[in-house]
């Protein structure tokens, strides 16, 4: 469809449209313009994006400008349109970084946790942008349009992205809808996600956040630092008469694993350090703050005054955020084995 060529990664600016001279009928917006002496072209904008040419002599809708098989005159008509539309998309329409909704929500999310953008490093390929850990400059997703057919997934085209995971865990994913092998990528390392809402936004991200951890410099791999908000949770109440507690499932994390237990403002420290004893417990709970499905059991190793190990300190070690379940860097894991020796 011409609309769908021109409007490509583009979505509406509403204030624009209508001093552009769009007309608002309910949720729609219409245009109507008389051009190439009796004919008019209506569009109208919703969700999706319509023209319409009338022949006006006759009063009738002319469509044999859709098909280049028509003839000079429609070939003419199609030209004229399309100027049109260009037209409306330069003065009415913010420019997207891609094609699909979800693919667009999706880097806003990443945007707004991690500070990256998307990079487009090939001219042939437009539309494929390279999100990279901005410390070590190495990729941890990668955002495509392509053809269903290569991934065998039927026809037309789609968004997707490509994230770095276990191998184990995508052996289980790819046994879900919307999961496929990695395309042009290392197939035992990687996977495709179909960005047409087909997996919830959250799922992508928390796999997200589980690729980015990969790029990360200098971390240990079988260490971990996992925030604990004081205002759902009291840990130190927890842990007072008994060592070992479940906590939310976290992925990638394995039995054996050495857990930091930071716990945020008012307090901003690590607190504990604690080893993990089982993981993928079923545990079904929801409220307004946590959704769990799956809990690990982690016992406590050593307590820290929060004087010890503030955010300040955890900052000289790379640190500047902790919002999900992270690497602890190497660095920083020697200063606290020192401290605690």
């Amino acid at each position: 469809m011409l609309e769908d060529n021109v409007f490509k990664r583009s979505i509406p600016n509403y204030n624009k449209l209508e001093k552009y001279g769009f007309i608002k009928k309910g949720s729609t917006y219409i245009y109507e313009k008389i051009f190439i002496d009796s004919f008019k072209i209506v569009i109208e904008i919703t969700e999706n994006i319509t023209c319409r040419v009338y022949d006006l002599d006759s009063n009738e809708e002319y469509s044999n400008f859709r098909t280049n098989s028509n003839g000079e005159f429609a070939g003419t008509i199609c030209d004229s349109v399309e100027k049109v539309l260009l037209d409306i998309r330069d003065k009415c329409f913010d420019r997207q970084d891609f094609i699909s909704k979800q693919a667009n929500r999706i880097s806003k999310l990443i945007n707004e946790y991690y500070g990256d953008n998307p990079i487009f490093e090939w001219d042939d390929y437009p539309g494929f942008g390279v999100f990279k850990n901005n410390s070590t400059k190495k990729w941890y997703a990668l955002i495509m349009n392509i053809t269903k057919d290569k991934l065998k997934a039927g026809t037309g085209s789609f968004d997707i992205i490509n994230v770095k995971l276990d191998p184990k865990v995508i052996e289980e994913l790819l046994k879900k809808e919307g999961f496929y092998p990695a395309y042009h990528m290392n197939k035992k390392y990687w996977i495709t996600i179909s960005l047409d809402d087909s997996v919830p936004d959250k799922e992508i991200f928390e796999l997200i956040k589980t690729s980015h951890l990969y790029t990360e410099k200098g971390t240990s791999t079988n260490e971990w630092i996992i925030p604990a908000n004081p205002n759902y949770f009291d840990i130190d109440e927890a842990f007072k008469n008994i060592k070992s507690i479940i906590w939310k499932q976290s992925t990638n994390i394995k039995v054996g694993d050495t857990i930091y237990l930071y716990v945020g403002s008012p307090v901003s420290a690590i607190r504990y350090k604690c080893r993990v004893e089982e993981v993928n417990i079923p545990y079904d709970y929801n409220d307004k703050n946590v959704k769990m499905k799956y809990v690990m059991k982690i016992k406590q190793l050593d307590s820290y005054d929060k004087k010890l190990f503030p955010f300040s300190k955890l900052k000289e070690y790379g640190v500047n955020a902790i919002r999900g379940p992270r690497f602890m860097p190497k660095e920083l894991s020697n200063y606290i084995n020192k401290k605690e020796g």
